[in-house]
């Protein structure tokens, strides 16, 4: 059920979520958390309806906090979404016009949960330090998420220079299962150190740049970061030991190979993962993600140091063979030669002439 209250006030939107609460019999005591997500009108229906699958695996209370034109006068159109519409949660949607749209603070706070942790999200542009945003202040975690920035590599080297207790990243949720597949894959015999490590991305996943910082700061060997075409996203990573290498491939984006010397190749499904997946990942924990605030303060500037970047050569296509055009002969009609006709033999025939015989 959905209910709009336009033009409203935010002690209206209380009173309504009140009433609804005492009509349909629901009540807040399953709710574990609340989830701020601050965004602008744009992604906002996208950002929210990944909420409500989070909230299946997390049940909470969704504030959406979408802020509108800038210009004109200060208005607050609110709406509450119930039952199915709003997943195993409910969604207050509050959207902010005019001076108001900077002050999402101060209306958030009379729908907080009482005694209940926030997390604040913001699915795109973030504040340049998240913990210093008055909604970061609040939240027990900042998730954030450099990949929809305009230049992510760039967003991520700066939330590495302005990282707080309790900053996370989506870029680094993304990353979970190809952490996971490669430390199984060193955990098997034989038990040999990395002597080199290849991570093949593109220029802007900042996805990829996490995966080379993290094996830095693990492995602690050489770690070259190559550059695929832009949008592929991951493609593969290559871990070299002295009985062989480790490779773990994904040309296409949802199916990767294992290939381990000594052991059959294996084909996973390793699609990209979306993000539902990954909020719902970053809302089963409260406390600060300690490898994550390690890989993004020293494994970027260690990959900064000791890493080196290569670009992948460019695949050649095969040029196409265009059948030759046949060109039609012409067809020269050959001169008969005159034939000469043999000169005709002069024979002189003998004339005999019948000389009367005269019989006596």
């Amino acid at each position: 059920m959905i209910v709009d209250l336009p033009d409203t006030t935010t002690g209206a939107v209380a009173r309504k979520i009140v009433n609804m609460r005492e009509a349909g019999g629901a009540v807040a005591l399953g709710r574990v958390m609340t989830l701020i997500i601050v965004t602008d009108d744009g992604p906002a229906e996208e950002a929210i309806r990944a909420a409500n699958d989070a909230s299946r695996e997390h049940p909470c209370r969704v504030i959406a906090v979408v802020r509108g034109n800038r210009r004109g006068s200060n208005r607050l159109d609110a709406q509450i979404r119930v039952g199915g519409d709003a997943g195993a949660s409910e969604v207050i949607v509050l959207r902010l016009y005019g001076p108001l749209a900077e002050h999402g603070d101060s209306v958030v706070v009379p729908f907080l949960l009482p005694d209940a942790p926030i997390v604040a999200w913001w699915p795109g542009e973030c504040p340049d330090v998240p913990a210093e945003d008055p909604i970061g202040r609040m939240a027990q975690r900042r998730i954030t998420d450099a990949s929809q920035s305009r230049s992510p590599v760039k967003a991520l080297q700066q939330r590495a220079a302005r990282h707080r207790a309790g900053d996370t990243d989506l870029a680094w949720s993304r990353i979970t299962l190809w952490r996971g597949l490669l430390a199984a894959a060193l955990d098997e015999p034989p038990h040999e150190p990395v002597t080199r490590a290849v991570v093949s991305g593109a220029p802007d996943s900042a996805s990829t740049d996490l995966l080379a910082a993290w094996l830095t700061l693990s492995l602690r060997c050489p770690v070259t970061r190559v550059r695929t075409p832009v949008g592929s996203g991951m493609v593969g990573v290559v871990l070299e030991r002295p009985s062989g290498p480790v490779e773990l491939v994904r040309p296409d984006g949802n199916v990767a190979t294992l290939t381990q010397t000594g052991q059959p190749e294996r084909r996973i499904a390793l699609a990209r993962r979306l993000d539902r997946d990954c909020l719902a990942e970053e809302l089963r924990r409260l406390d600060p993600d300690d490898i994550f605030g390690e890989v993004i303060t020293r494994g970027l500037d260690l990959l900064a140091k000791n890493g080196s970047v290569a670009t992948a050569p460019a695949k050649k296509t095969p040029a196409k063979k265009t059948p030759a055009k046949r060109v039609p002969a012409k067809k020269t009609t050959a001169k008969k030669a005159p034939v000469k006709k043999a000169p005709a033999s002069k024979t002189t025939a003998r004339k005999t002439t019948a000389k009367e015989t005269t019989t006596s």
